[in-house]
């Protein structure tokens, strides 16, 4: 049987391309890694999952009785909890929210909690189509 050797070649010289280009994207995701280490703090995703679908009053009463200065900060729009900041928030008060079982929304740059109601985003702001209000305002001691 005969063979074609430019066949082989150009085989060979794929391979060793494919190999090259392998090696420098793992070696740009080491680079990467090493830039910009994961911070974040543990977080119980079981508790977190069970959080997520706790609804709004349970969510308010978590907030209140664990996190008073993040309840102050809350907003109700719709069914949702929101808890905005005007700087980005310490990492142990990140964490705390992720804990709840709130998450990062960049788009709304809020921190956002579905109380069970999951829904996809929408390009109109929710605050024109639902009830908003602060429950920290309408709360009495």
């Amino acid at each position: 049987m005969k063979t074609n050797t430019k066949n082989q070649i150009g085989l060979k010289s794929r391979s060793a391309q494919l190999s090259s280009t392998d090696k420098n994207t793992e070696a740009q995701s080491a680079l990467v890694a090493q830039a910009k280490p994961d911070n974040r703090l543990p977080i119980d995703s079981e508790a977190r999952k069970k959080n997520r679908t706790l609804p709004t009053e349970k969510v308010l009463n978590l907030l209140l009785n664990s996190q008073p200065e993040l309840y102050r900060l809350a907003e109700v729009v719709g069914k949702w909890v929101w808890v905005t900041f005007k700087e980005q928030p310490a990492a142990e008060i990140r964490q705390q929210l992720a804990q709840l079982g709130f998450h990062w929304n960049r788009e709304r740059q809020a921190w956002q909690h579905p109380c069970g109601q999951f829904r996809l985003s929408s390009a109109q702001d929710p605050h024109e189509k639902y009830t908003c209000y602060h429950p920290a305002d309408m709360h009495t001691n």
